[in-house]
């Protein structure tokens, strides 16, 4: 059973904003995607080895893949600064279906199975509202013809 920091409870008491956003390490939809990150990799070293290249691969790429597009999207234009947010939307459904499957196959025991899912429900929260802040900031650019 993996016995590493209650994320759930973590990320539902966030520290409130003190700085401006000037980077990407500043989000904190970043920053709690780089805790889940850290902790798929931790969840996953209990994993059996005939999962190297298959759920262990694949969880932890689509861990990263959520952190990174957040941090690729945020340094460029604010339409592909969407997508990008789309993508790592995309990514933590993986994670979901692979936590999903770990947990069915036995590898994932149920509760680490669920606290990861609401970390990622909660992230996926974090990562809609920002597509949608962004979005009207989005439209407010856009003159009305």
């Amino acid at each position: 059973m993996f016995r590493g920091p209650n994320l759930a409870s973590d990320m539902s008491n966030p520290a409130p904003l003190k700085t401006a956003i000037r980077s990407y390490r500043d989000l904190r939809v970043w920053q709690q995607s780089m805790d889940l990150a850290e902790t798929i990799y931790q969840v996953t070293k209990t994993f059996p080895d005939t999962e190297r290249y298959g759920l262990i691969s694949q969880l932890r790429r689509a861990a990263v893949s959520v952190a990174s597009n957040i941090a690729e999207g945020h340094a460029r234009s604010l339409g592909d600064y969407l997508r990008h947010l789309l993508v790592s939307s995309g990514s933590l459904a993986e994670m979901e279906a692979q936590l999903i499957l770990s947990q069915r196959l036995g590898i994932l025991s149920t509760t680490d199975a669920d606290q990861l899912l609401q970390v990622c429900e909660k992230l996926g929260r974090g990562l809609g509202a920002l597509r949608k802040n962004l979005g009207a900031r989005r439209r407010s650019l856009t003159p009305n013809p």
